[in-house]
This record gives C-alpha cells, structure tokens and sequence, in this order.
C-alpha cells in the first residue's frame, strides 16, 4: 500500500505525462517540425520510465525486500541494480 506522499508524488508525474502527451497531440495537430515531436516523445518516454522506477521501488522494497529469507547482501545487490537501471534509462533521455 502506498502512502499519501507516494501516491500524490506518482500522480504528479502522470499529470505531468498527460500534459505532454495532450502537447505532443498539439505538435502534430499544428504539423511542428519532426525534431520537435522526437523531443517530446523523449519527454514522455523519460517520464513513464521515471514513474515506472518509483512503482518498481515501492513494490520491491514492500513485497521483495521484506521476504525473510532474502539476506542483506542479496537485498543491498538488487538495489544497487535498481540505481543502475535508473540511470541508464530515465538520465539517458
């Protein structure tokens, strides 16, 4: 279950997402050049990506990371594998 704080911080985002992706309707309704759209996708991509971690993070550190059997060392692993992931697609766009 997520707290109030979590839920509202993952709303904003898809707020934010809905946004542009209503502009992103708006540039190819007004016919904006291709840059301009493939910046936008990019937006939105990074956007869900980043919503997406904070789902991801919430249910491991709820339903993965509160397993007893799992040991500290496997727990520290997989979340310096979450970090490097968050890296490499959300920072990428």
């Amino acid at each position: 279950m997520q707290t109030p704080e979590e839920t509202k911080k993952l709303l904003d985002r898809l707020a934010r997402i809905e946004g542009q992706v209503r502009g992103l309707r708006n540039m190819l309704e007004d016919g904006r050049c291709c840059e301009d759209v493939l910046t936008q996708l990019l937006a939105v991509r990074s956007g869900l990506e980043s919503a997406s971690l904070l789902v991801l993070e919430k249910h491991l550190n709820d339903c993965v990371f509160s397993d007893a059997t799992m040991d500290n060392a496997t727990v520290d692993k997989v979340r310096e594998t979450l970090k490097l992931w968050s890296r490499h697609t959300v920072g990428a766009g």
